[in-house]
């Protein structure tokens, strides 16, 4: 019960978008290279450099975008000597899914014309 709070917890708290780095889809993991890639090739430190150690650079921004993204990769908010996926190994818990919901998210407001109302009222 407690590992499973505290999994919720963490959920709550640091938002990740995947469970596990296994699980990011290919376009968005190609997404986030080319936008890694780019910002490398623009900085002007960088730009000289060969693509080996680009290539290089950009693994270890992956693995950075891993950690902050993917549950189980992320440092654990109660003991940072620790990642949630150990953590929960540790307690003998195997998460195989979750699911975020935010407050408020999925509502609609309505949208009122302010012209419109005024329209109506001058009628």
């Amino acid at each position: 019960y407690e590992a499973a709070r505290d999994a919720a917890m963490q959920i709550a708290a640091i938002n990740p978008l995947y469970l596990s780095q296994e699980v990011v889809p290919a376009e968005d993991l190609e997404k986030e290279k080319n936008i890694i890639i780019a910002q490398i090739k623009e900085d002007p430190k960088n730009a000289s450099k060969p693509d080996a150690i680009i290539e290089k650079m950009v693994g270890g921004k992956i693995n950075k975008f891993y950690e902050q993204n993917c549950l189980l990769q992320q440092e654990f908010v109660k003991d940072d000597s620790f990642k949630v996926g150990a953590y929960l190994e540790s307690k003998g818990v195997k998460l195989i899914n979750f699911v975020r919901f935010e407050k408020g998210e999925g509502l609609e407001k309505k949208e009122d014309n302010f012209a419109d109302e005024v329209a109506s009222m001058i009628k």
